[in-house]
Order: structure tokens, then C-alpha cells, then sequence
């Protein structure tokens, strides 16, 4: 006898299976705090390029991950999870930080609403700094803040070497800050690929902007805890 199980069903086993394999698991693990191209996946687990396109491949098909094309260089893709399509995936206590630093290009919209929501959620001091910081901060970023029940009338732009600290934890929410910060220097960071709201310069692109960044901050706050908490 055949069974035609509902779509719903037939979705939700096809994410089961492709989690069922320890290497398509480290990379959803992977990526359950920040966005990350193949190469940097391939080189962080180990896996040849050909073996990690396979394993993406199935990902991708069962709608855990998709790919977007860097607003930077746009050769480059990311990859970002899916998490309609996970429950209870999101892992605790990861990380220590005295302080969480969010970085983008100009330091005007993305880093500050995402320090802003940072404060809203977490006891971790955050902070916000720019790769080549703008003059002031983004009216639309101040009006979306303020729409959402937060405050960055009194904010201002900084540049990055004037506001990070050895052991701060970097969270580059813009591509092109992810692809300027130095790697040997800037070793303990995470990327979220968020589309820059300024380069549309409407409304909607900031809200859509603030609704990404606040489902990353409820994600990463669990996984951080205060350096004074100890191991």
C-alpha cells in the first residue's frame, strides 16, 4: 500500500536526513551563529571543496541553508541558515565576552541597531564601531529605533581602532567589514550577512534590516555568557 504523506511531513523528513550525516551537521552548526562562505566553511571543517558542494548541494535542497551574493565582492556567496526549518538548534554558553562589538562599513545603521537590541536582551556590555564610519548616524536607522521602542538619538560613529579591545567578541553585520577586518587580528568574530538598508534608503529596507538583526541578537545571546561568569 502507498502512503502519500502530507507536504508538511515529507519537508520535515527531508531536513531530518539531511542532518544525518556528521558533516552536513557541522555545517548548520557552523552556521547557527553567523553567515560564512563555502571556503571558509570548507577551510573551518576540513572538507575538500568537491565533498563540501555535495554536502551544501543537499542542505540547500532541503531548504536549511541558502546563499547570497556579497554586497563587497561579488564573486563571493554566503551561506546563511535557515532556522524556519530547525527547532532548538541554537546552543548555549558557547562563548565568554567581556563585550560584544558590532561592526560594519560606516557604522550608521546595522552595528547600531544591533548594539542597540544587544543592550535591549543581553547583560554582555555591547558596543558599535565602523571600518570607515560616516559622519553621523542614519536618520532612518534613528526613526526604525525609535519605531521599535529604542533610542539612538544620543549615538554617535566611531572607528573601529578607537573602540575595540583584545578580547572583545567582533560581530561583523556587513560584508564588506567582514572582508576588510584582519583575520590574524580580529580572530574571535562572527559575520551575519545583513543587506545594507542605506544602499535601498527606504523604510522598509530598515525594518526589513532590524527584523534580521534582532532574530540574530535573540539567537546569539544564549550562546554568550559574561567573561566575569568563569568556564
Amino acid at each position: 500500500m502507498t502512503t502519500d504523506w502530507p507536504s508538511d511531513t515529507v519537508a520535515r523528513a527531508r531536513v531530518h536526513a539531511a542532518l544525518g550525516e556528521p558533516a552536513r551537521l557541522a555545517v548548520v552548526d557552523l552556521l547557527v551563529l553567523g553567515d560564512a562562505s563555502p571556503g571558509e566553511v570548507g577551510r573551518a571543517l576540513g572538507l575538500p571543496s568537491n565533498l563540501l558542494a555535495h554536502h551544501v548541494k543537499l542542505l540547500e535542497q532541503a531548504g536549511v541553508i541558502e546563499r547570497s551574493r556579497s554586497e563587497g565582492d561579488h564573486r563571493r556567496t554566503y551561506l546563511r541558515l535557515r532556522t524556519a526549518a530547525l527547532t532548538d538548534l541554537v546552543p548555549t554558553g558557547l562563548r565568554q565576552a567581556p563585550r560584544v562589538v558590532f561592526v560594519c562599513s560606516h557604522n550608521s545603521a546595522r552595528s547600531q541597531l544591533a548594539a542597540a537590541l544587544w543592550k535591549r536582551h543581553s547583560k554582555v556590555p555591547a558596543a558599535s564601531a565602523g571600518t570607515r564610519p560616516a559622519e553621523r548616524v542614519h536618520p532612518l536607522a534613528v526613526a526604525t529605533a525609535r519605531t521599535h521602542g529604542l533610542s539612538l538619538t544620543r549615538a554617535r560613529t566611531h572607528h573601529l581602532d578607537a573602540v575595540l579591545k583584545p578580547d572583545d567578541l567582533v560581530v561583523a553585520v556587513c560584508d564588506n567589514a567582514h572582508e576588510e577586518l584582519d583575520h590574524s587580528t580580529h580572530t574571535d568574530r562572527l559575520h551575519w550577512s545583513v543587506p545594507d538598508p542605506a544602499a535601498v534608503g527606504t523604510e522598509d529596507a530598515f525594518d526589513a534590516a532590524y527584523r534580521d538583526l534582532a532574530d540574530r541578537v535573540e539567537r546569539l545571546v544564549p550562546a554568550v555568557r559574561p567573561a566575569s561568569e568563569g568556564s
